[in-house]
Formats: C-alpha cells, structure tokens, sequence
C-alpha cells in the first residue's frame, strides 16, 4: 500500500469545518491523546499517544515542532519518530526530548512551542479522487523547574486581572505562565460577548480585551488538562480583580 502526499490537499483542523465542497468526516482520523502537552524541565521527555480512528486503512502520521511564531524547529525540543504508519484502529506513540541547548531557554518563565502532526492517507486506486490531509496543530508549553510546582486549588490564572478605561478592559497577565482566555461574557455561563476574540497571552504581558462587556467580567481559561474554567472579576474603580471563591466553585 503506498502513500501520498504531494497530491492531497493539506488543510488545518480548523479550517476543514469551513470547506462545504469536500464531503468529509469532521474530525481528523489521526488524533493526539490530549489538546494540550505540558513539558516540565525534570522531565526530560514526554510522550504523546496517537490513534488512528479509521476503521478500515492504515495512515502515516507527520510530526514536528513549531516556536510560538509558526516556524518550524529541530532544537531545542525534537520529536521521535518525525513519521510513523499506523494500523487501522491502532495507537502510535511520539516522543518529544529535550536537547542539550534547552538550558537556552528562559529559566523563570514558560516558553511555547507548538506540536503538529498531519495524517497521510493510503493513495486512492480511483481516478479523480481527492485526498484530504488533515492536520492536528496543540500548544506545548515548556515549563522551568522553578515553576513546576502548581497549586490547582489557587491556579495563577486568579493572578489575572484587568484594567477599565472607560468601556474598554486591558487584560493583564503577571505571571511567569501563560494564560489563554477561551471566551469572555457578562455573566456565568453567559453568551459570548460582542467582538469577542480568544487570547494566548504570554508570560507578563498585557493585551486589549476586544468585547463589549459589562460592569462585572466574566472570562474563562483554559488549564492544563484542557478544561475550561471561569474567571469571575469583581472591580473596583478601573481596576477587577479575580472572586477567588466564586471562580473556585467552576
């Protein structure tokens, strides 16, 4: 059975959603284990389970690294294998390792990397057929030691909080971790607010909050295991700070 690549079309996971002249399945048939990897520099490696969910044809699975920037990268994580096959209804494992020149990278503060890999389908014996190659595209953050310790009964995205000038928020993050805000609402559980755009906010910076919000915020974070967890601000002049015990009941 051979396989190839250069005649299919590659689309990201997220943009497949979007095609309506494809006739495909919505999700991918090669799948990691979890939607996010969390590297802790103790550990020295990690690795990722992929499952091929297609009942019937085997894949070959295409793994790499990116920065935070999209680039693709050797050093200083590498992945292994970098391509594998995978039997129908079959898992196969990925190991990321960190290399000698990971002490290059900031000691008191996550870095984010990016793990992608892309299904290649068995080549079609029929004519005009075309091959989608879906691709799968997770954060991984790279944790210092000095950082590995979390308390997830107080998780530092309760360090967040938020600046007001008038109906405009400024979303501060002073934490050596990043924090990714999923959605933002006027209320709990509540739609999404008007204009609304997911955040991925980097160690100690600060971005606008580009939504039609109310007097009481309410944003929700994303966590390590990929939960989605709420952020409930009280304020005070112009600036909210988290309800730690109101956020804490989820």
């Amino acid at each position: 059975m051979s396989y190839k690549l250069s005649s299919s079309m590659v689309v990201s996971t997220a943009l497949a959603a979007l095609l309506s002249t494809v006739s495909l399945a919505a999700h991918a048939s090669v799948t990691p284990d979890r939607t996010r990897l969390v590297f802790n520099e103790s550990d020295k490696s990690i690795s990722v389970t992929l499952r091929n969910n297609n009942e019937k044809l085997p894949y070959l699975a295409q793994s790499w690294l990116e920065d935070e920037k999209g680039n693709k990268i050797t050093s200083p994580l590498a992945v292994l294998p970098p391509v594998q096959r995978i039997d129908a209804m079959m898992n196969g494992q990925v190991k990321i390792q960190a290399l000698p020149d990971i002490h290059t990278l900031p000691s008191d503060r996550e870095s984010l990397f990016y793990y992608n890999v892309r299904e290649i389908p068995p080549k079609s014996g029929k004519a005009n057929t075309l091959q989608i190659a879906l691709q799968t595209r997770i954060k991984l953050f790279w944790r210092p030691k000095a950082l590995e310790k979390i308390d997830m009964r107080r998780p530092w995205q309760f360090k967040v909080t938020l600046t007001r000038s008038g109906q405009d928020y400024t979303v501060n993050n002073p934490t050596p971790y990043h924090v990714i805000i999923s959605d933002a609402s006027t209320q709990k559980k509540g739609l999404t607010a008007a204009g609304f755009k997911p955040l991925v906010m980097p160690p100690k910076t600060s971005q606008p909050l580009k939504a039609k919000m109310a007097s009481a915020p309410v944003l929700t974070y994303i966590n390590d295991y990929g939960a989605r967890m709420p952020l409930i601000f009280r304020c005070e002049g112009n600036t909210c700070k988290v309800d730690e015990d109101q956020s804490s009941k989820g």
